[in-house]
Parts: structure tokens; C-alpha cells; sequence
């Protein structure tokens, strides 16, 4: 299977991994200007879910490296398989939260705030499994970042005005963020230590993926029905309506899919150089992209008061701060 043999080489794809996970949602951005984000989000699973095949049957089976896709699939033992799959359980319930979110608040408040507190919570739970880097400086990123969040919700308060709609979005945010924060765990703990010789019934990155997905895929079959016929706003969706969309609608949203999960594979790819601490903390660098995207492009904060622009500016600066930290951390430990 393909691997990484580099720290500088791992950080690049933890680059790519900010890139993807901070770029997903304009798919739902483009599909909600033609139906519901329940039922964009369909699709965006079924994405996630064909691209774990996919590098699974390419980068997973390519080399002689490590153990092959379909042989670390059967030989994988029953409870690191209930590991993997409850990740994408837990994730998948926190990003339906995370999407209804960026419908309500706009990406450029929902990633600033859910997945930059997820950020903070999985970068000490994954470091708690596997201490990884520098304590200190991680502790001291962790806490920049905390700061860019509070920076962002403020700066989103005053484009709200304290509206009930304004609230609602910090709070799917909010918990959001904290689901989040705790799956990275789970799939870190069913992933071999050492890809080269993975240990006997542990799973390889593209296994633990796709285990993660499958858990995601059919876990939606519960939160999204049940977000539809229970909304967070509107009129409950009916189910027939998904395949009222047209081809272009479906396409995006598995697009989105595909897109989150390449970030996702690269994280777990990238986790056996950087360790799982910093891979997950510098792609949760998704936060700034995101934001970049909300304000710059989409223009959420078109609105808002003056002085806004400071807070806006102070938060990219604190998570440009905070992730650099991230990053020093493992050289400062000496890895």
C-alpha cells in the first residue's frame, strides 16, 4: 500500500487535508440554492463512501509495503472494526449538526466555531492516546486557536444582532464542535501503529477509512432521516423529494463527499509521520479556509458593523498563530 516516509512529506498532505475539509461545504453552498441541505447531505455520504473504495482499491493495493485493502479488511478483528465504524457514527451526527449550521450561520461562523472547538477537543483526545509533540506548545496553539474562536462568535453576534437565528447557529455550532471533536479518536484506535508492519488484526489507514465511512453511510440512514422529518427549521423534508433533484444537484453533493474524504484518507495517511495529534489539528486548519471562503466569496459578513473587518482579521491571525504551533510542536519534541 502507498505510504509516507517523511515528516515534511506528511505536513503536505495535512495541507491538502486543511484544503479539502475547509472547501467541502461550498458544495452544499451551491446545492441550497436548489433544495434542503437534508437532502444534499444523501449524497455528500454516498461521496464519502465511494471514495474510501476507491483509494482503497488503488493507493490500498498498490506496492508492497504494509498489507493490501481486501486483506486488511478480512483479517480485522471485530472490535477495532467497531472502533473505526463508530467514528463515522459519531462524526456523521455531528456533521448533519455541522451542515444545518453553515444552512443557518454561513460557513465563515459554523467552521470557525464547531470545527475549530473540535479542533481544540481532538487535538488533546488524540494526544491523550498517542502523545505525540510537544505538550507546551501544542497546549499554547490550542489555546490561539480557543481565542480565534471566541473572536469569530463575537464578530458573529454583531452581524446577528442577538436574533433567535443568530443563537440557533452558535448552537449547532457549538455541538457541532463537540461531537466532532471526539471521533478522530476512535479511528485512530483501530489503526495500526506501524503501517510497514501493521499489526495482526489492526486495520491500515485505508481499512480504518473505509470501516469510517461505512459507519458514516449507514449511521444516516437514522440522523438524516431523522433531521428531516424533525428539521432544525422549516417544514419537515419528504424523502421523495431527493429524487426530484437533477443529475447536476446529486453530482455536487457527492462531489462534496469525495471531497471531504480525500481530506479525510490524507489525515490518516499523513498520521503515521506527524502522528495523530498534529495531522488532525493541522487539518482542522479547515476552520481558516472555510472562513476565507464565507467571507471573501461568499460575503456572510457583507453586513456587519463597522470594526467587525478587526475581529474578522484577528481571528485568521489567531488560527494562522495557533496552527503554526501545531506544526512546531512535533519538530520540538525532538520527532
Amino acid at each position: 500500500m502507498f505510504i509516507l516516509n517523511s515528516y515534511a512529506t506528511a505536513v503536505i498532505f495535512c495541507i491538502v487535508t486543511m484544503l479539502c475539509w475547509g472547501s467541502w461545504a461550498n458544495t452544499q453552498k451551491l446545492a441550497g440554492r436548489h433544495w434542503r441541505f437534508e437532502l444534499f447531505y444523501w449524497d455528500y455520504a454516498l461521496g464519502v463512501l465511494l471514495l474510501s473504495v476507491i483509494f482503497g482499491l488503488t493507493l490500498g493495493s498498490t506496492g508492497t509495503a504494509g498489507r493490501s485493502f481486501l486483506a486488511d479488511l478480512a483479517q480485522a478483528e471485530r472490535a477495532n472494526i467497531f472502533s473505526a465504524v463508530l467514528g463515522g457514527i459519531i462524526f456523521n451526527l455531528s456533521n448533519i449538526l455541522l451542515v444545518a449550521a453553515i444552512a443557518t450561520a454561513g460557513m465563515a461562523v459554523a467552521f470557525p466555531v464547531g470545527v475549530g472547538l473540535a479542533l481544540v477537543i481532538g487535538v488533546v483526545t488524540s494526544y491523550l492516546v498517542k502523545p505525540e509533540g510537544n505538550p507546551t506548545i501544542l497546549l499554547l496553539g490550542v489555546g490561539v486557536v480557543v481565542l480565534a474562536i471566541i473572536l469569530d462568535a463575537v464578530a458573529y453576534r454583531r452581524l446577528g444582532s442577538g436574533s433567535s437565528s443568530g443563537t440557533r447557529g452558535i448552537v449547532l455550532s457549538v455541538a457541532a464542535g463537540v461531537l466532532m471533536g471526539f471521533f478522530y479518536r476512535w479511528v485512530a484506535q483501530s489503526r495500526a501503529a506501524d503501517f510497514i508492519n501493521p499489526q495482526a488484526g489492526m486495520l491500515t489507514p485505508y481499512g480504518a477509512v473505509f470501516f469510517f465511512s461505512l459507519g458514516l453511510f449507514l449511521s444516516n440512514f437514522l440522523w438524516n432521516t431523522l433531521a428531516m422529518k424533525f428539521p432544525f427549521a422549516g417544514e419537515p423534508v419528504p424523502l421523495k423529494d431527493y429524487f426530484k433533484g437533477s443529475a447536476g444537484v446529486h453530482l455536487t453533493g457527492i462531489l462534496g463527499g469525495i471531497i471531504w474524504n480525500v481530506g479525510m484518507s490524507f489525515s490518516i495517511i499523513a498520521s503515521g509521520q506527524a502522528g495523530f495529534a498534529i495531522s488532525y489539528g493541522l487539518g482542522q486548519g479547515a476552520t481558516m479556509v472555510a472562513a476565507f471562503w464565507g467571507v471573501f466569496i461568499w460575503r456572510e459578513f457583507s453586513g456587519a458593523p463597522k470594526g467587525t473587518a478587526k475581529l474578522l482579521a484577528a481571528m485568521f491571525a489567531g488560527y494562522i498563530i495557533g496552527l503554526s504551533l501545531i506544526i512546531y510542536a512535533r519538530t520540538a519534541a525532538g520527532g
